[in-house]
């Protein structure tokens, strides 16, 4: 009996046993082996701030090429967003500085063109360079001048910085006219002024451009103002801003003994143009019952009206837009700032909402003492030396010079003139540091 006792109870304990290692050995397969351990050398890792840019191999003491195999992937761009970013990014090499204007073709290039004769030599540069220190698209200038200036244009331009000089090409044309007696054209209002109607039909190639007059400055890149042809409707083909923002004390509306576009006329001082929609529309006229194209319109216009006209081309393109005004997109006055817009005190509201874009010194007001503001703003852009850094040598100077114009009527708004061109700057500087210096090398 004692042995049948003993017998059961060491088989009770075999079966004990016997299950408890078949339960050891299903939960030794469950879990994973253990790591191993970790050399000393190794960092431990703990959460930390993704940084600015990630780090090459072999940056974190010893990472070995697990660690480079374990590196998180880098976002995907979205989808949708092609465009000039999209093409830039495409066209650059990895550490390459961006420069896109190497990349972009020349159809997308801007197109600006201006006419200067006679002691106009000195505005006309301070001009193109107000469109190069900011602009950020290549631009082509079409300069139409007099043979003596020809030979200083190429040596002042030949001048500048490399850095600057990649940005544009120019190309620069005689004083010619197509239709009329050209000697009658070249004494229109001031010299070789009405040049720029012939433009449609001399650059043939282009499609948009714009004109500016040689006293006009940008405030903000030449990009902006270009952007506004895609605000063209299907008839429009050309874009200027308002002579006057009130037309009772405007010159047209109180002056002019011919027709005008609007109720106070527009200023041609700035001027975009769709060449190709010129070139091929037929315009309404006061001389025959159908249209007539461009460049046929021009020289009867002028023999019907040359007696009653005082401002020369504008005023033979305020007649044109009086008979189509259909074909004109008027933009603010914040595009053609003018003398006339605070010296009877402020009246271009879109100007003292987001600051001057473009600066027309009319009046020759960059070179006497009757608008202080417009000769300060001129002579800092024209004083400024290329590489220097924009803040310390031409904005914090020009605030200087503006204390000094407190006491004339377009003085007393500094904020207007500054803002615009304030923005304008911090973006170039913040481009600059972020894109060309880096952000792990800023202190």
């Amino acid at each position: 009996m004692k042995l049948r006792s003993k017998a059961a109870a060491l088989l009770l304990l075999a079966l004990a046993a016997l299950l408890l290692a078949l339960l050891s050995l299903r939960a030794g397969r469950a879990e994973p082996p253990a790591p191993p351990a970790r050399p000393a050398s190794a960092p431990q890792r703990h959460p930390a701030p993704a940084p600015a840019r990630l780090p090459g191999p072999g940056a974190f003491p010893g990472a070995g090429p697990r660690a480079r195999r374990r590196r998180p992937p880098r976002p995907r761009p979205r989808a949708g967003r092609r465009g000039a970013a999209s093409l830039e990014k495409l066209a650059r090499r990895p550490g390459e500085l961006r420069s896109f204007q190497a990349v972009l073709p020349p159809e997308l290039w801007i197109h600006l063109a201006v006419v200067a004769c006679g002691n106009r030599l000195e505005e006309t540069l301070v001009m193109l360079k107000s469109a190069v220190l900011f602009s950020h698209r290549k631009i082509q200038f079409h300069i139409f001048t007099e043979d003596s200036l020809k030979p200083e244009f190429e040596k002042q331009l030949r001048q500048w910085p490399d850095s600057y000089t990649k940005k544009f090409e120019h190309q620069i044309y005689p004083i010619t006219f197509s239709v009329g007696n050209p000697q009658e054209w070249k004494k229109l209002f001031k010299p070789c002024a009405a040049q720029r109607l012939f433009l449609p039909v001399i650059l043939k190639d282009v499609d948009s451009l714009l004109y500016v007059d040689t006293d006009v400055l940008f405030l903000r890149p030449v990009d902006d103002i270009w952007k506004l042809l895609r605000q063209f409707n299907a008839t429009q083909l050309a874009a200027m801003a308002p002579e006057h923002e009130i037309p009772k004390i405007g010159w047209y509306s109180r002056f002019a003994r011919h027709p005008f576009y609007g109720s106070a006329g527009v200023n041609s001082g700035v001027m975009l143009m769709n060449l190709t929609r010129i070139r091929s529309a037929q315009f309404k006229n006061s001389m025959i019952p159908t249209g007539l194209a461009w460049e046929d319109m021009l020289y009867p216009l002028y023999q019907k009206y040359k007696n009653a006209i005082t401002w020369g081309d504008q005023d033979l393109l305020n007649i044109i837009f009086y008979f189509n005004p259909e074909c004109l997109y008027v933009f603010p006055c914040q595009w053609n700032y003018r003398p006339d817009h605070c010296m009877y005190g402020s009246n271009c509201k879109e100007a003292e909402r987001e600051g001057v874009s473009v600066l027309h010194g009319n009046r020759g007001v960059y070179h006497d003492e009757k608008q202080p503001t417009f000769k300060a703003l001129y002579e800092a852009i024209r004083d400024f030396p290329f590489q220097d850094n924009l803040f310390q040598s031409m904005y914090y100077p020009l605030q200087l010079k503006f204390l000094e114009t407190v006491h004339t009527l377009c003085g007393r708004i500094p904020q207007v003139f500054l803002k615009q061109i304030e923005k304008t700057m911090k973006r170039a500087y913040e481009k600059h540091v972020i894109i060309h210096v880096g952000p792990n090398q800023m202190h």
